[in-house]
């Protein structure tokens, strides 16, 4: 957490062009998040004041079917008494069962605060009072009190008790009205703030986008220099690499030809010298031909330390100068063999690794019988790579396999192989042989040189071939081994070889 907030705040302090366009664009969201916030606030408001208006609607609405029932029941109940006709009595009776309902509702409609609740104790006090008025007429005309009956209508308490109660739902209209007015003020009010503050909004981000174009496309102009600059670059680097290329193509050719013409060079006075050197094993012969009959026929004119020349001394020289050119001869042709690898034209085909390698395995198969060791391929996966050069290096590696066998325990040679992601496949020699010191890992790849007890014939070449064969084929060869226990040399190539121009992998 604490390295998150350092980069953060370090992001900050530098003056860069993406900080200023997360800046503008940060400044945007903001401004954004309060035009939706007002908005959405101007829309709770609304639907409140929508809810608030509808209520006062229905309020207002009740209280006045409360006075028009009323109205209907003091219409019926002047009926009744002036006609006597019961179907007004009738009438009067329903408006009155109706009223309850509707005083009820007008109740609750108008009662959530305390001058509704005023208001609606008024009314009820007064439409009760007025229904107490009219059945007391009605008691009077039903008892044959007729007269007294229309006196008392006469009097103008009934249409006094009316105006008041019409009176009081024209003030519950009026407050409503008032509220109502005041409400739609604060709601254009909050719609205007509104309207101005996604104005502002829209403007700024209209003003941010702007900048935000100036500023990528300030980025894209110095994009394109330098990717010009870059191209130019690179057009230089291509033209460096090109000519360095081919100084080191002509330069490697220089070396080849070196090669050759030292190794063909070396050959000639090696071939004197083997040549001398069997003249004079013959001639020395010879001498000790005559010396054996000089010897017979006149000991005494032989000297013993020319005896010992010539039996023992030159033959040990003429051996000695026979095993150095012999070595010298091996050298030159590991060479002149490396010199010619190089100058092959590599061909890349499809290789059954599995076939190969059994292949190679067979033919070594009588060194393992006399060794009692054993070797193990498993399948391998394919490559495509050249057929000579891959079973020249795989061939090596199990001929030294075999070659350092470890005569204190059974031999177990193993080739596995796996393919590896990115494009590559990899082959690993495994066996249970002497190891390899951990200084030598390295130096075993040198050209001439070798590890460990010098028992088995070699002239330390395999090795620096199979490393250089290894990496012309675009691969690497690295070795893991552990002295006394045994080696694990793995082969990593491209699962497809594809050549340039000149023969060389890419």
């Amino acid at each position: 957490m604490a390295d998150l907030i350092d980069r953060i705040d370090r992001f900050a302090r530098q003056r860069t062009l993406g900080r200023s366009i997360v800046l503008a664009l940060a400044i945007a969201m903001a401004a954004l998040l309060v035009a939706n916030l007002s908005t959405f606030i101007l829309v709770q408001r609304t639907a409140q004041f929508n809810e608030r208006v509808d209520a006062q609607w229905q309020a207002r609405r009740s209280g006045r079917l409360l006075l028009l029932n009323l109205k209907d029941a003091e219409t019926s109940h002047r009926g009744y008494l002036l006609t006597g006709r019961p179907d007004f009595l009738l009438e009067y009776r329903g408006a009155l069962t109706a009223h309850e309902a509707m005083l009820e509702n007008f109740r609750r409609q108008i009662a959530v605060d305390n001058p509704g609740a005023a208001e609606a104790e008024e009314v009820t006090r007064l439409s009760r009072e007025k229904i107490a008025e009219m059945n007391q007429v009605l008691e009077l005309f039903r008892a044959g009190r007729a007269p007294d009956a229309i006196a008392q209508v006469r009097g103008g308490q009934g249409q006094a008790l009316m105006r008041e109660l019409d009176e009081a739902l024209t003030d519950v209209d009026r407050r409503m009205g008032s509220e109502i007015a005041q409400a739609t003020a604060q709601s254009e009010g909050s719609a205007a703030f509104t309207s101005v503050v996604n104005a502002i909004a829209g403007l700024l981000i209209l003003i941010l986008a702007g900048i935000v174009f100036l500023l990528v496309r300030r980025y894209l102009e110095d994009l394109r220099a330098s990717q010009a600059a870059l191209d130019r670059v690179n057009a230089g680097l291509e033209e460096t690499v090109r000519a360095r290329t081919a100084a080191l193509t002509r330069a490697n050719e220089e070396v080849q030809r070196f090669a050759y013409i030292v190794s063909h060079d070396l050959r000639s006075p090696l071939v004197n010298v083997m040549g001398y050197t069997a003249e004079l094993e013959q001639a020395g012969k010879a001498i000790d031909l005559q010396m054996t009959k000089v010897e017979t026929v006149a000991p005494d004119l032989i000297e013993s330390d020319a005896l010992t020349a010539t039996r023992e001394d030159i033959p040990e020289a003429v051996g000695f100068i026979r095993a150095s050119t012999e070595k010298m001869d091996r050298l030159i042709n590991a060479i002149l063999k490396l010199s010619r690898e190089g100058r092959r034209t590599l061909t890349p085909e499809t290789l059954d690794m599995t076939v190969m390698v059994r292949r190679i395995a067979d033919s070594v198969a009588h060194q393992l019988g006399q060794a009692d060791a054993e070797i193990v391929v498993a399948d391998l996966p394919e490559l495509e790579s050249d057929r000579l050069s891959v079973e020249q290096v795989v061939g090596n590696l199990i001929d030294n396999a075999v070659k350092y066998l470890d005569p204190k325990r059974p031999g177990h040679i193993e080739v596995r192989g796996r393919d590896v992601p990115g494009g590559w496949v990899e082959y690993e020699i495994v066996d249970n042989g002497r190891g390899i010191s951990d200084r030598d890992h390295e130096r075993i790849f040198e050209l001439f040189r070798r590890a460990g007890r010098q028992d088995r014939p070699g002239e330390g070449l395999g090795l620096a071939f199979v490393r250089n064969s290894v990496r012309r084929l675009g691969g690497e060869v690295a070795v893991e081994s552990v002295l006394g226990e045994g080696s694990t040399f793995r082969l990593k190539f491209p699962k497809r070889l594809i050549l340039d121009e000149a023969g060389d992998p890419l």
